[in-house]
C-alpha cells in the first residue's frame, strides 16, 4: 500500500484502538469491547434530511436547497425598489403637504 492510502486508513481508526500491543492484553479487552460496540452503534449512511420550520426555513428549503436558483437575488431586488418607491412617495407628499392650496 501506498502511503497516502495508509495515511487515509489511519485515520479512520484513532490511534490507540490501532495499537496491536493494547489488543492482546486482558485488562484492555474490556476497554475493547466497549469500544467496538461504540463503533458498532453510530450510525451508518447520510444523515436524514431535517425539517425546516417557520418562513424562513420553507423559503431556504424552496429557493435554497437541493436545487438552488436565482429567485433570492430578483426578490431582494425588487423588495429594494418597492421600499424605495415607497420612500420617494411618502417624502414626496409629506413635502407637498402644505402647498394644496
Amino acid at each position: 500500500m501506498s502511503f497516502v492510502i495508509k495515511r487515509g486508513l489511519s485515520s479512520l481508526v484513532p490511534p490507540k484502538v490501532a495499537n496491536p500491543a493494547g489488543l492482546g492484553a486482558a485488562k484492555d479487552a474490556v476497554r475493547m469491547a466497549r469500544i467496538a460496540k461504540f463503533y458498532e452503534r453510530l450510525p451508518k449512511g447520510a444523515a436524514p434530511d431535517r425539517a425546516t420550520g417557520g418562513l424562513l426555513g420553507r423559503y431556504q428549503a424552496r429557493y435554497m436547497g437541493k436545487n438552488p436558483s436565482a429567485a433570492p437575488i430578483w426578490h431582494v431586488i425588487f423588495g429594494l425598489m418597492a421600499i424605495g418607491y415607497g420612500f420617494e412617495y411618502y417624502f414626496h407628499l409629506r413635502h407637498h403637504k402644505n402647498n394644496a392650496h
